[in-house]
């Protein structure tokens, strides 16, 4: 059996109004509100998604514009890159295409 004696402090103190007001107003603020906190986690959650996509491609535009660099410098750069990446041909030349069993293409001229 349950001593309410010993806990009768404790029933005083929860039958205030201004705790019960208090705990009533963070458990609206954790679970109920507009800005709950399980809404709060996975905004957090996607921001920092969003912060490692915005780093991936920040890193792959600099590399682009090296690339792109390297490119526009030196015409041998530049045929090599349309020779490789779209299949670009001389009119004496053919192509050979070979597909890998694991999926990988080689070209061979």
């Amino acid at each position: 059996m349950i001593d309410w004696k010993k806990h009768e402090r404790t029933i005083q103190i929860l039958k205030n109004k201004y705790v019960i007001t208090a705990i009533l107003f963070v458990v609206w603020v954790a679970f109920f509100d507009k800005n709950d906190l399980i809404s709060r986690y996975r905004d957090n959650q996607t921001l920092s998604k969003l912060e490692e996509e915005k780093d991936y491609y920040i890193e792959q535009i600099e590399k682009n514009k090296t690339d792109m660099h390297d490119l526009m410098s030196d015409p041998e750069n530049l045929e090599k890159f349309a020779r490789e990446n779209y299949l670009m041909k001389k009119d004496d030349e053919e192509i050979f295409i070979i597909i890998r069993e694991d999926g990988s293409k080689k070209v061979k001229e």
